[in-house]
C-alpha cells in the first residue's frame, strides 16, 4: 500500500514538473514572439518605409534567428511582404499624381515663355541701340534657361523634348547647348567637325549636353573655362567636356554611372533638394535616342570629364553651302573706248567663319553674336512635330 502511494506521489511530481517545464518553454516562446513582434513594430517596417523613401537606409533582419523555421516567422514575413507591396504601391501612385502635376504646371510654364520669347525676338527686331539690344540678350538668356528646366523637369516625368529640329552641325549644336545654361562664357570649342546631329536627335543631344555643360561650370571655380573638343571615331564622334572642379568621390561616381546608364527607373522623389536632374536627365535622353554619355575622373585640368558619344546612326554629313556668285566680276558692257574692261574697286569682305567658328572665351568680341547664333540654333524648328508629341521647346 505505501508503495503504491509513493508511486503515485512521484507520478504526480513528474506530471507537475513537466507542466512546469512545458509552461516555461510556452512563456519563453511568446516572449520570443513578443519581442520579434516589437522589433518589427519599431525597427524593421520603419526602415522599410524609409528605404521606399529612397533613404540609405539598410532594413535589418529577424531579432530572433531560431525562430526562421517556425510558421510565426513565416506568418510575419508575409506581413512584411504585404506592408512592402503596399508601400511600393502608394508610392507609385503618389509618383504618378506628381509627375501628372509637373507635366501641367511645365507646359503651362513653358507656354508662357514662349510668348515671352515672342515678344523679346519682336523687340530685338525694333530696336537698334546697343544698350536696348545688350538688355534683352540678358532676358532672352534666363528665358532659354527657364524653357531648359521646363524641358528638363517634363522629360524626367516621362514626356518627349519637343518639336523636331532640323540636322544641325555638331558645332551648332555645341552652340546651342552652351546658350542654354548660365555661365555660357566660360565654354570653349575648340575643334570642329564635318558631320551634323540627325533631325530627331538634336533636341535630345542639346538638353543632355546643356547638363553636362551646366555641371562642369557650376562645380568648377569662376575663373576657369569648362574646355570642349570632339574625338572622332570609327563608329561615331565624341563630345568631350573638360572642367577644372572639384571632381566626385567613388560613391556620387558610381552614382552618376548608373543614372546615365539610363537603366534605372528615375524618382523625382529621389533627387535630393535642391533636385539634382542633370545625369538623370541625361541618361534618360541617352537610353532613349541611342547615344551614350559617361563620366570619368580623367580631366587633364584635375576635374572631371565627361562624354557624349553619337553613334553613326544619329550622324549626317553636312550640308556644304553652295558658293556664292561673285559680285565682283566687270559687267560685259563697262568697258573703255579701247575694249578692255573697267577696273572695278574690290570691296574687303570680314570673313564670317571666324566669327561663326571663333571660342566662346571670356572677353571675345565674337562672345554676344556667337551666343545669339547658338540660341537661335537651339530654338530653331521645323514646323512638323515631333513623332513623340512632347512639350513644344521654345
Amino acid at each position: 500500500m505505501d508503495v503504491a502511494l509513493w508511486v503515485a506521489l512521484a507520478a504526480i511530481v513528474v506530471i507537475l514538473l513537466a507542466f512546469l517545464v512545458s509552461l516555461q518553454r510556452l512563456k519563453f516562446q511568446i516572449r520570443l514572439r513578443d519581442e520579434e513582434a516589437h522589433h518589427l513594430v519599431t525597427r524593421r517596417l520603419p526602415a522599410l518605409m524609409d528605404a521606399e523613401r529612397g533613404l540609405p537606409i539598410d532594413v535589418p533582419g529577424p531579432l530572433r534567428p531560431n525562430l526562421a523555421d517556425t510558421p510565426f516567422h513565416q506568418e510575419m514575413q508575409t506581413a512584411i511582404g504585404q506592408f512592402a507591396g503596399f508601400a511600393d504601391e502608394t508610392r507609385q501612385r503618389a509618383d504618378r499624381a506628381a509627375k501628372a502635376t509637373l507635366i501641367s504646371t511645365m507646359r503651362g510654364v513653358q507656354s508662357l515663355a514662349n510668348e515671352q520669347q515672342l515678344a523679346i525676338t519682336e523687340m530685338q527686331h525694333e530696336h537698334d541701340d546697343p544698350a536696348v539690344l545688350a538688355g534683352l540678350m540678358k532676358i532672352d538668356h534666363a528665358n532659354s534657361q527657364l524653357v531648359r528646366r521646363a524641358q528638363a523637369t517634363a522629360v524626367l516625368c516621362g514626356t518627349w523634348p519637343g518639336q523636331q529640329r532640323s540636322a544641325a552641325p555638331v558645332l551648332d549644336v555645341v552652340r546651342g547647348a552652351t546658350s542654354r545654361i548660365r555661365d555660357y562664357l566660360r565654354i570653349e570649342a575648340h575643334s570642329e567637325s564635318e558631320l551634323s546631329v540627325s533631325s530627331r536627335a538634336v533636341e535630345p543631344v542639346v538638353l543632355a549636353l546643356a547638363e553636362l555643360l551646366d555641371n562642369a561650370a557650376r562645380y568648377s571655380q569662376p575663373a576657369t573655362q569648362v574646355q570642349v573638343h570632339f574625338q572622332p571615331a570609327h563608329n561615331g564622334l565624341s563630345i568631350v567636356v573638360d572642367d577644372a572642379g572639384v571632381g566626385m568621390n567613388p560613391e556620387a561616381r558610381e552614382r552618376a554611372k548608373a543614372l546615365l546608364t539610363g537603366r534605372e527607373v528615375v524618382d523625382i522623389n529621389k533627387l535630393g533638394d535642391p533636385p539634382q536632374i542633370g545625369f538623370a536627365l541625361a541618361g534618360v535622353l541617352a537610353a532613349r535616342y541611342g547615344f551614350k554619355v559617361f563620366v570619368e575622373a580623367a580631366s587633364p585640368y584635375g576635374g572631371m570629364r565627361a562624354v557624349l558619344f553619337l553613334p553613326n546612326e544619329l550622324l549626317t554629313k553636312a550640308e556644304t553651302p553652295a558658293p556664292a556668285p561673285a559680285m565682283n566680276e566687270p559687267a560685259a558692257d563697262q568697258r573703255t573706248s579701247s575694249g578692255l574692261p573697267k577696273r572695278q574697286r574690290r570691296s574687303h569682305a570680314v570673313p564670317a567663319q571666324s566669327a561663326e567658328h571663333g571660342n566662346w572665351g571670356m572677353g571675345k568680341p565674337s562672345v554676344m553674336g556667337a551666343w545669339q547664333r547658338g540660341s537661335l540654333t537651339g530654338r530653331g524648328s521645323d514646323d512638323e512635330p515631333d513623332d513623340e508629341k512632347g512639350i513644344s521647346a521654345s
